[in-house]
């Protein structure tokens, strides 16, 4: 039944030389991959605005403009960089790739622990902005905010997990459909205030504070401002899954993607400034506009509601298209479980689709489905892989001084500084508000990294017969064969038979922890004539496994005998009647397998 609904939610399971048809053209991949950076207007300039009208009041919608066009400058920077490291990586990894091979190790950690912290965060900072358009829309739902948000991640994990053709043909139609009526409503808004001379009254009330425009407050905005640039990364992460030629189409979405934040994230800052929006908890910035463009409870009212709801959600897509990538990246090289490197059915990284739907979902639990307090943890990160990134291209171009090194070095080494000082300023602005746990996390997940490698190296050492000593194949081996049983019956009979298959060297092992019990099953054993050895040993404190184990060490095996534990094991067709049954087959086996000079083979009995 599982594997049929499976297949109806999933989709039928696709070859593995179907990968080709798995990868996208320009217009396919455009809305997955810059949904994160286009949904950004729907809370950057709100939060610009967080910052400065509680100190400067009315003058804060002259500094918006400033510190909007100083983010669209550096915007400009970071796109003009990163099609220099699509250009030298045209297989993708973006910030961890480029960190590992010019950086080495730990700065790669960084940058990939930052990332997967970013990705994680994109997730749930989008299903919470996502949530909180439909509060602003509906706000008899705001009780409901959390499951709200949880709800679109599940919806976006199922998605995703139909993979990369089936995803995009779900996803992309909600990003043109914002960037349309987005573009609409600015031009609209623009014409009735320029020509009309339409200036309505602010939804939301104007504190009455009176302050300057400092250095200070400046860059703090500016830090709060700088989720608009996040986003940028995952063209380059994901250059391998566009159809060939693969640089030249992630070129030419990076260069839309640049055209069409301008043209929105200025465009909605423009509107903010002569609309006087004002953000609120209840209301956000994007819906204040649009009720003031076009009246309150009009279709287009909601028709905006509805496209930003799905862009955001849609932001939390390009995460979804990115995140199961570079896991996998770090997962090939030992610093993240192998299963990560695994495709699923439908060929996406499914196990990274789930991990990051489960990581994202907890976030917006702790933190009660409020983005605000999402944000302060979110840009840092983005502008350390930023950082490591470009400094990672400049330390390629100077090693490999190709024709032009000085020119693309200086490209790179000037979007590093910025992008350095700008995670600084983001880190002290935003420190107290939540960063200092971004500070704790990235070394945290590195710790998780390096002892998730030492382990994979360990077992490696353990396994590889490289100056070790062993059993050569075909040695002759003593074999010993211990049949545990806690009665006389149709499975233990079975057991015994397939044991007995094996070898001769069988012994039945029964711990006695009731006397009338084990009576009854000596008494069974000699009135079917059982032809195996059954040892009793007692329990007065009832347990099983530590009898078992003192009985295989008093034996006195050699190091190349092989024992060999047979479990019978009852298995119901029904999975629900299985809780009816104590499962002791599978308490010992999973205390057993911790003995390196143990086998254990289960023999089921199916009823």
């Amino acid at each position: 039944m599982f594997s049929k609904l499976k297949k109806i939610i999933i989709g039928q399971p696709l070859k593995s030389s179907q990968i080709q048809h798995e990868k996208l053209s320009v217009f396919r991949w455009l809305p997955i991959l810059s949904s994160d950076a286009i949904s950004s207007v729907a809370y950057a300039c709100e939060e610009i605005l967080w910052v400065l009208i509680p100190v400067v009041g009315l003058a804060a919608y002259t500094s918006l403009l400033y510190v909007t066009l100083s983010i669209i400058l550096l915007l400009s920077i970071l796109i003009f960089s990163y099609r220099q490291t699509i250009n030298s990586y045209p297989k993708g990894g973006g910030s961890y790739i480029v960190s590992k091979e010019n950086l080495g190790e730990i700065p790669s950690l960084v940058a990939g622990s930052a990332l997967t912290i970013d990705y994680i965060l994109t997730v749930a900072v989008s299903s919470c902005a996502g949530s909180a358009a439909i509060v602003s829309a509906f706000p008899a739902l705001l009780p409901h905010r959390v499951f709200i948000s949880v709800l679109i991640i599940l919806l976006m994990t199922l998605g995703n997990l139909r993979g990369i053709s089936d995803s995009s043909k779900i996803f992309s139609i909600p990003t043109y459909f914002f960037i349309f009526v987005t573009i609409i409503m600015i031009i609209v808004g623009i014409v009735k205030h320029i020509i009309f001379g339409y200036s309505p009254v602010s939804v939301v009330g104007i504190p009455a504070v009176y302050g300057d425009l400092t250095i200070l407050l400046f860059l703090k905005s500016f830090s709060a401002g700088c989720t608009a640039l996040t986003g940028i990364e995952a063209v380059s992460d994901g250059v391998a899954n566009f159809k060939e030629p693969a640089t030249k189409n992630a070129k030419i979405v990076l260069g839309l993607l640049f055209l069409i934040v301008i043209v929105i994230f200025g465009g909605v800052s423009y509107l903010s400034t002569i609309y006087h929006a004002v953000p609120s908890l209840d209301k956000t910035v994007l819906s204040q506009i649009a009720e003031m463009v076009f009246g309150t409870n009009t279709l287009m009212f909601y028709v905006i509601q509805i496209a930003t709801t799905l862009i955001l959600i849609m932001a939390a897509n390009t995460a979804f298209s990115d995140f199961p990538l570079l896991i996998s990246f770090i997962a090939r090289d030992g610093y993240a479980p192998r299963q990560l490197t695994k495709r699923g059915d439908r060929l996406s990284y499914s196990n990274g689709i789930l991990a990051l739907a489960f990581c994202s979902s907890l976030l917006v639990i702790i933190f009660n489905g409020e983005s605000h307090f999402l944000l302060p943890l979110y840009a840092v990160g983005v502008f350390m892989s930023f950082t490591l990134s470009q400094t990672g291209m400049v330390m390629k171009w100077i090693r490999g001084k190709e024709k032009g090194w000085r020119h693309k070095a200086f490209i790179n080494g000037f979007c590093a500084t910025i992008t350095f000082v700008c995670t600084i300023v983001i880190g002290i602005n935003k420190f107290l508000h939540g960063a200092w746990m971004v500070f704790i996390l990235i070394p945290f997940v590195i710790f998780i990294m390096k002892k998730i490698k030492n382990h994979y190296t360990f077992t490696a050492n353990e396994l590889s017969m490289q100056g070790q000593e062993f059993p050569k194949l075909n040695e002759a081996t003593v074999k010993h064969f211990i049949v545990p049983v806690g009665d006389l019956n149709r499975s233990v009979i079975k057991t015994l038979n397939y044991a007995k298959c094996l070898s001769n060297d069988i012994v039945a092992f029964h711990v006695s922890t009731n006397d009338k019990e084990t009576e009854y099953i000596k008494n069974k054993w000699e009135k079917y004539e059982i032809d195996v050895p059954l040892v009793i040993e007692k329990s007065d404190y009832r347990d099983i496994l530590d009898p078992l184990e003192r009985f295989i060490k008093n034996q006195n095996y050699s190091k190349h005998d092989i024992i060999t534990i047979v479990l019978s094991e009852l298995n119901t067709e029904k999975f629900y009647d299985n809780v009816l049954h104590n499962h002791t087959s599978d308490i010992i086996r999973k205390n057993l397998l911790k003995n390196k000079n143990i086998a254990v083979i289960t023999v089921p009995y199916i009823i």
